[in-house]
Order: C-alpha cells, then sequence, then structure tokens
C-alpha cells in the first residue's frame, strides 16, 4: 500500500508538472518572455542594470537570478550587471526603520536606479506593497518595469510595461513557475550576449 508520504510527493510533483506544462503551452506567456529577454538583452549590452526585488522566496529568488547573471549561469563569461535589491540589511532596516517597510525598494531605486535599467518586480499575489512602491519610483526615472506575478497579475499587471503571470493561484507552484523563467531568460541572455566559444 503507498503510503501517505508518497501519496503527498507524487501529487506535488504532478502539481508542479501541470504548472510548467501550462507554462509551455501558453503561448501568451510564451510570447512576453521572448519580449523580457530581448528587453534584458537590450539593456545589458548598453551598459545598463537589471534590478530584481521580491520579498521572502522572491527575495531568495532575486539573489538567486542576480547571482547568476553577475557570476555565471551555463559556462564562464564576463559578468553581466544585475542587483538584488533584498540582499544589504544596513540598507534595508536603515529604510525600513527611517521611512517603513513600503519604502525598502523605492528608495534603493531612487538611490541607484538610471534610465535605461529595468526592475523585475517579482510578488506572487501582484499586490506587495513595497513591490507597487519600487514599480513606481522605477517610472518615474525612466526605469522600465517588468512583473512577475501569479494567474490574476494583481495590482501590479496594469502598472509594468511587460508581465509574466504563471498561471496558477498557488504559491509554490508561482514561485516555481518564476525560478524556471529566470533559468531559460538567464540562459539565452547569456548565451546572445556572451555567445559560447566554439
Amino acid at each position: 500500500m503507498e503510503s501517505a508520504i508518497a501519496r503527498y510527493i507524487a501529487e506535488q510533483l504532478g502539481q508542479s508538472l501541470a504548472t510548467i506544462t501550462a507554462l509551455h503551452a501558453d503561448k501568451f506567456y510564451r510570447d512576453t518572455a521572448e519580449r523580457v529577454a530581448a528587453l534584458f538583452i537590450e539593456t545589458l549590452m548598453r551598459g545598463n542594470t537589471l534590478l530584481f526585488a521580491g520579498n521572502g522566496g522572491s527575495a531568495a529568488d532575486s539573489q538567486h537570478v542576480a547571482g547568476e547573471y553577475v557570476s555565471r549561469f551555463h559556462y564562464d563569461r564576463p559578468g553581466l550587471s544585475a542587483i538584488a535589491l533584498t540582499t544589504d540589511t544596513s540598507i534595508l532596516t536603515a529604510i525600513g526603520n527611517d521611512y517603513g517597510y513600503e519604502y525598502v525598494f523605492s528608495r534603493q531605486i531612487e538611490a541607484i536606479g538610471r534610465k535605461g535599467d529595468v526592475f523585475v518586480a517579482i510578488t506572487t499575489s501582484g499586490n506587495s506593497p513595497n513591490i507597487l512602491a519600487g514599480i513606481e519610483a522605477a517610472k518615474k526615472k525612466g526605469i522600465t518595469t517588468v512583473g512577475m506575478t501569479g494567474r490574476t497579475g494583481g495590482k501590479m499587471k496594469a502598472m509594468c510595461d511587460l508581465c509574466l503571470c504563471v498561471p496558477s493561484d498557488s504559491v509554490p507552484r508561482i514561485q516555481e513557475g518564476h525560478l524556471a523563467t529566470h533559468h531559460f531568460l538567464c540562459g539565452v541572455v547569456e548565451a546572445i550576449v556572451f555567445p559560447k566559444p566554439a
């Protein structure tokens, strides 16, 4: 007899598979991802920077993917300019203490963001107040905004220049869709900006 643990594992893997399968079948998502990849390539080749931010698991994704761009993904090549706005505890706690947690990303964008950069705003709900404030700050500085969220897009969907909405209502499944997306975006950007030597 299959154990409860085995059933749970099989169920969760099935849900993950269903989410990735839905992404693969979603032509609008794939077309939007293509536009995002082209935007990233243009931004980086121009000498601008990708700015990533999110809360909780999305903060971890921000750090993870910024590391892939700056260090390497599939192979050795020069670093690509990317920053996670989730990593400096002194800055985060100073802003949180002096202005409020809602401003932890917008204040950093005001300070270091440049016209021509891209702000990648990650929130599974699309409604995180500090992410929405970051999008508003980015727009004021001429920074293009890319959202990564769940099925409905939340408030963020209408605010972003481009928005990638993973077709799921489950936070873990949305996060898995985001990570898969981060990986294929980073892979294609790396391959085009710095083609692997033959």
